[in-house]
């Protein structure tokens, strides 16, 4: 039987994952921090916790102590890494953080492996979609694109679409696939795209198998309905059971490819059963779809019959994309993997999960204005009403 440690196993991805590797007969040890922003003040009354297997080895503890990880890591065989630092934002202010817990966390657990000759066979690494930045486009007149981010200049004339560097022509949005360009934007995404490197690198010199998979934008039944930095799902649910205003950026028709939760741990499950003899170790896990942000709430407006207005400000963030959908042929190719969950029958679940939890997941209202304004006075977020 398999000995797995899941890094970051009590969150949201882990927690569903731990069930499922546990339903299937494998040892489980979780190592999570049980970081406040996703579990509250007492984690152990989180619904994420309380989620967890009691067959499953629960350890208290960060990926970046040294001495914690060399006794977790000696009592394993297969690491799923997945605890990092999320959300775009605020990475991009919260530099140090980031690059500690994503990058020299990452770096702790390779160090350790190597210097300790600990016998790992396999490793999995949760990677993201925001490595390749805006993605890959069509120009009608020079083919394929991968456009850098765009331009405030452009931004604040409302022209929200990416153009083609050569003739300024208004780009289309195609499926991203995983040989497309990588394009970070993000400090988040650049401490990505640096684990996917340790690993590759590192594992190919001690020929430990690796697989790294780049979700896209998952959401589902214990999503964080606190944390005010990721996840617009949560956001809008908030606001929406509260009768407040939505507040749409740039016009509304911004796209994102959502993936429900239960898919996603479903896809690190047939990665962790795949034996590679191929180059192909590098994955997007997503529906292959895009649902434009307007769309995602009015749909949560109907679900919730709320009766907050919706707004399209015209105010951006700078650093987001304008679209993303994955090509995930790849993941049906090889892994025998496909979202099975569609996003009408997930997003009407999600809706009724949260209405089930709103009072336990209560968040102030003012957290939501407050991390708006942190981006507001770094000059990362601009507010047409103020500018």
């Amino acid at each position: 039987m398999k000995k797995i440690l899941i890094t970051g196993g009590a969150g949201f991805i882990g927690s569903t994952l731990s069930r499922l590797l546990v339903l299937k007969g494998y040892n489980v040890t979780i190592l999570d921090n049980f970081s406040e922003k996703i579990h509250g003040d007492n984690y152990m009354e989180s619904f994420l916790f309380k989620k967890l297997p009691l067959e499953c080895r629960i350890i208290k503890g960060d990926v970046r102590d040294k001495q914690l990880m060399i006794e977790t890591l000696n009592s394993v065989d297969t690491i799923i890494h997945l605890a990092a630092e999320t959300g775009t934002g605020q990475s991009m202010y919260d530099i140090d953080n980031y690059f500690d817990v994503n990058v020299m966390g990452t770096a702790n657990i390779l160090d350790i492996i190597t210097n300790h000759k600990i016998k790992i066979s396999k490793i999995i690494l949760a990677s993201s979609r925001s490595v390749y930045g805006e993605g890959k486009y069509l120009c009608e007149n020079h083919g394929v694109i991968y456009p850098d981010s765009r331009k405030q200049s452009r931004l604040v004339n409302e022209k929200y679409d990416c153009y083609c560097p050569h003739c300024d022509l208004v780009l289309k949005s195609i499926p991203t696939d995983e040989k497309s360009w990588t394009n970070p934007d993000s400090i988040y995404a650049v401490t990505k795209l640096a684990q996917e490197q340790m690993i590759k690198a590192q594992c190919a010199a001690l020929n430990i198998e690796y697989t790294i998979l780049r979700f896209q934008n998952v959401y589902g039944a214990g999503q964080s309905l606190t944390n005010p930095y990721t996840g617009i799902l949560s956001i809008f649910s908030r606001l929406l059971l509260e009768n407040q205003e939505i507040n749409i950026f740039e016009d509304g028709y911004e796209s994102r490819d959502f993936i429900n939760v239960e898919d996603v741990a479903e896809g690190i499950y047939k990665a962790l059963i795949t034996n590679f003899d191929t180059t192909n170790t590098v994955f997007n896990i997503g529906s292959g779809n895009s649902i434009s942000v307007l769309e995602i709430a009015e749909t949560l407006k109907k679900y919730y019959h709320s009766k907050s207005n919706i707004r399209i400000s015209g105010d951006f963030r700078l650093g987001d994309i304008r679209h993303n959908k994955a090509d995930v042929t790849y993941a049906l190719e090889y892994l025998n993997w496909e979202p099975r969950i569609s996003f009408e029958d997930g997003i009407k679940k999600f809706a009724e999960w949260v209405q089930s939890q709103k009072e336990s997941y209560k968040m102030k209202s003012s957290q939501y204005d407050e991390s708006l304004d942190e981006l507001k006075e770094r000059g990362l977020l601009v507010d047409r009403n103020n500018n």
